[in-house]
């Protein structure tokens, strides 16, 4: 089952056919038996007029880093003139994940929408990223797909510049769906990426969550640990596709991120 968030309306996806929910997305995040609750819910037969919004209400995003080995050797690459690249190496390693704030629901872009890349940046990323969505009791109710936007010379340039290298506006793009589902995906599950750019890819890459070293129940549980989110809270589980140190965004570049059993997001970055 699949909840498509509209304009002043939410859509359920179930066995093929559309229908109008009532409730408010918020109010749908958090209630208790989600799955249950969809596969009996009634409601208007409805068709998917209009692009989707981005799969958020009033939760904050999170994101989760270095959980996937590739990331890290990236990060570590990355960040070698400042001295930093043993940081990332340690907290692959250790007990403790890499968590931190990513966008206010405002900050967040839906399907079709453009993502943006900072102008004091040389060298920009997408990064795909499988995102739980999250109730207020800390308990995963679905899975949408994230692009955690990135600035990676920023980053690498000092690592106490994380924050500048990932929260901007634009920086974030949710959707194009919430799968929900009462059980976890599969390890096998795959995250694609394309770039496209002039018509032509100007890169393909793919992982699976097999590739994950934490687990999503164990980073939520870290992210709820001291803090309390009263609409609940989307996080990003990290990256395992990192194009190559020499390709950078363009404004134009078409990004396509795919998880089957979610779909496709897709966004264009915009020019500045």
């Amino acid at each position: 089952m699949r909840l498509y968030r509209l304009e002043n309306r939410v859509l359920l996806e179930r066995d093929g056919t559309f229908v109008t929910l009532d409730e408010p997305w918020d109010a749908l995040v958090n209630r208790d038996d989600l799955a249950g609750y969809l596969r009996q819910a009634t409601g208007p037969p409805a068709g998917v007029n209009g692009r989707p919004l981005a799969s958020i209400g009033s939760q904050e995003v999170w994101a989760a880093g270095v959980t996937y080995y590739r990331s890290r050797t990236a990060r570590i690459e990355e960040s070698k003139p400042s001295g930093g690249g043993s940081f990332y190496d340690a907290v692959y390693s250790a007990e403790r994940p890499e968590l931190f704030f990513k966008a206010a629901a405002w900050r967040v872009r839906g399907p079709g929408e453009p993502v943006c890349i900072r102008g004091d940046a040389r060298w920009s990323v997408p990064e795909p990223e499988l995102a739980l969505v999250v109730n207020r009791r800390g308990g995963i109710v679905g899975y949408t797909i994230g692009n955690d936007m990135s600035s990676r010379d920023i980053e690498g340039e000092n690592p106490l510049y994380l924050p500048q290298a990932k929260v901007y506006d634009g920086s974030c793009a949710l959707g194009p769906a919430m799968l929900v589902r009462e059980e976890p995906l599969p390890p096998d599950t795959t995250i694609a990426l394309t770039i496209v750019r002039n018509g032509a890819i100007a890169f393909q890459g793919s992982t699976t969550l097999a590739q994950m070293r934490r687990t999503p129940e164990e980073l939520v549980q870290y992210l709820y640990r001291e803090t309390s989110f009263p609409y609940g809270a989307v996080l990003l589980t990290g990256t395992g596709v990192v194009p190559p140190d020499d390709f950078t965004l363009q404004a134009g570049d078409a990004i396509a991120i795919t998880i089957p059993p979610i779909g496709t997001l897709d966004n264009v970055v915009g020019a500045r």
